[in-house]
């Protein structure tokens, strides 16, 4: 897991267990549905979402967890959110035995491309 180049998100995807690919799709479609011109690609060997061409986020697979990457500090509200799944600077980490916050991935998605237009 991990280590193999892909060459579409889709392939990454079916190269895990069904559990792990359902979530896969969740963490896929929640952020698309926030930022629906975000286009995607395979880099550093795991889907990635980019944004008015600049990295938006990273997404990969573990076997006990998944994980968003590149996830900048956010201010106020959000940042609360996110800090129980923080895991380092950049990174977050949802147990795959735990139900996913699929929202939050979206509003994660959201700020990050605000931020991309804004800054």
């Amino acid at each position: 897991m991990g280590e193999q180049q892909y060459a579409s998100v889709d392939a990454y995807i079916a190269s895990f267990p069904h559990d792990v690919q359902t979530v896969l799709e969740g963490l896929r479609c929640a952020v698309m549905s926030a930022v629906p011109d975000a286009v995607e690609s395979v880099s550093y060997h795991m889907p990635t979402f980019t944004f008015e061409g600049r990295h938006l986020l990273f997404v990969a697979a573990w076997k006990t967890h998944v994980a968003l990457y590149a996830v900048p500090g956010f201010e106020g509200e959000l940042e609360a959110e996110v800090a129980p799944y923080r895991s380092a600077k950049d990174t977050v980490k949802f147990p795959l035995r735990k139900a996913v916050p699929y929202e939050l991935v979206a509003a994660i998605a959201a700020r990050i491309a605000e931020q991309r237009v804004g800054g």
